[in-house]
């Protein structure tokens, strides 16, 4: 009977799992600012009361002017990231765990992309290669919904193995498709593999750091932390044309921002954090 009763358990957090995994990432889609910012424009151009079409309109050109505003974006952003750190004031590890969401994978090249979170391997390379860590973790399989060839953390150190870094100093976590998973199966590997570790080094985007460190906190891992590819820092400095000329490209790192607001908020709900 208490056999039963495990697995029941652990049945339910799979589902649970699954299901959080799939309803996040449609939740993520309606707090898309672009996704609001087209559906206005098709209020506009499609809805037949004249008053919704006005409004519809306002609508659409506040949302472009201020979503699409760096200057704005960056003064947001800079009252949630974590700040970063100089590697010369970093201590030393046993292990550097890298989160996952650094790359895509092309497959007519059979090759790893680098996005703009690629920062985070850089940064651990330079931290492994100057003493900082003696080990680099990488966790992280996919976070895509579709299969895209992505199996991230495993084909990453393939590459770092193929530039020369000994296996024995690289470790894959080769299972989870979100942050707290990532904590989750980053967990079990050091208490099987590396009980004796007292704390680590969390290495992530300084965005994604808040919600990372929380989710690693409430698993009983001590970490330090180390952020990367930072948009902002304690001092404000900004160009002119990111007060005056809007961006595109902004909508997008909207995206990524509101999705650490709302995954921190939804985590602390469910109990991940």
């Amino acid at each position: 009977m208490e056999d039963r009763s495990v697995l029941s358990g652990l049945f339910f957090d799979f589902n649970f799992r699954f299901m959080f995994f799939y309803l996040s990432k449609l939740l993520l889609f309606l707090l898309s600012p672009f996704v609001w910012f087209i559906f206005a424009l098709l209020i506009y151009f499609f809805w037949p009361n004249a008053k919704w079409k006005k409004r519809a309109k306002i609508s659409a050109f506040v949302i472009f002017l201020f979503f699409s505003n760096t200057f704005i974006y960056n003064e947001f952003c800079r009252l949630w990231e974590v700040h970063g750190t100089r590697i010369e004031d970093v201590g030393h590890y046993e292990i550097g765990i890298v989160l996952g969401g650094m790359a895509e994978y092309n497959a007519d090249l059979d090759a790893l992309s680098l996005r703009r979170g690629g920062d985070r391997i850089w940064q651990a390379i330079t931290l492994y290669k100057k003493g900082k860590i003696k080990k680099i973790l990488i966790s992280g399989a996919s976070g895509y919904i579709t299969d895209r060839g992505l199996e991230e953390a495993k084909q990453m150190k393939e590459v770092l193995i193929g530039w020369g870094i000994p296996e024995k100093d690289l470790i894959a976590e080769t299972v989870s498709r979100n942050t707290y998973e990532n904590a989750l199966e980053t967990q079990k590997i050091l208490v099987r593999s590396y009980p004796h570790i007292q704390k680590c080094l969390l290495i992530t985007s300084g965005r994604h750091m808040r919600r990372a460190k929380a989710c690693f906190d409430k698993r009983g891992l001590a970490c330090n932390v180390f952020s990367t590819d930072l948009y902002t820092g304690p001092k404000r400095s900004f160009y002119w044309e990111q007060l005056l000329i809007p961006d595109v490209s902004t909508f997008t790192e909207w995206n990524g921002l509101i999705k650490e607001w709302v995954g921190y908020v939804t985590y602390d709900i469910v109990g991940y954090i």
